[in-house]
C-alpha cells in the first residue's frame, strides 16, 4: 500500500511492533525516528502521509514535536500513542491538532484501523 508512515517512539521494540503489525498488513515504506527533535526534521525532510508518535520521549516529547510538526504543515497527520493514565496530555495532543490517539499497549487492530482511516 502506498503512503509514507514516520514511526516516533524512543522504545526500538515498540517501533517494530507497529512497522510488523502495518507490514503485515500491505505497508511497507516506514521512516522511524527515536524521540521528537528526530522527528521533526524527519518531517521536514520526508514528508510522510502519517506520523505515529509516542508522547513520553526524551530530548523532545511528543506533545511539543506534534506543535512543531502542525507549524511545518497544518494538515499533517498525526496519531499519537500514549500510556494509561495519560489522558490529559491526550486532550492536549488533540487540541493541537492530532488526529487521533492509540492507547498502549497496542492492540494490533486498533493501529490498523487508524492508519487505514487516514491513509487509506
Amino acid at each position: 500500500m502506498e503512503g509514507k508512515i514516520l514511526i516516533v517512539d524512543d522504545a526500538a521494540f515498540m517501533r517494530m511492533m507497529i512497522k510488523d503489525t502495518l507490514k503485515k498488513n500491505g505497508y511497507e515504506n516506514f521512516l522511524e525516528a527515536s524521540d521528537g527533535e528526530q522527528a521533526v526534521q524527519m518531517y521536514k525532510a520526508e514528508k510522510p502521509d502519517l506520523v505515529l508518535m509516542d508522547i513520553t520521549m526524551p530530548n523532545k516529547n511528543g506533545l511539543d514535536a506534534l506543535k512543531e510538526i502542525k507549524e511545518i504543515d497544518l494538515n499533517a497527520n498525526v496519531v499519537m500513542c500514549s500510556a494509561m493514565g495519560q489522558e490529559s496530555m491526550v486532550v492536549e495532543a488533540i487540541r493541537a491538532g492530532a488526529k487521533d490517539f492509540i492507547v498502549k499497549p497496542f492492540k494490533a487492530d486498533r493501529v490498523l484501523k487508524t492508519v487505514q482511516s487516514i491513509i487509506g
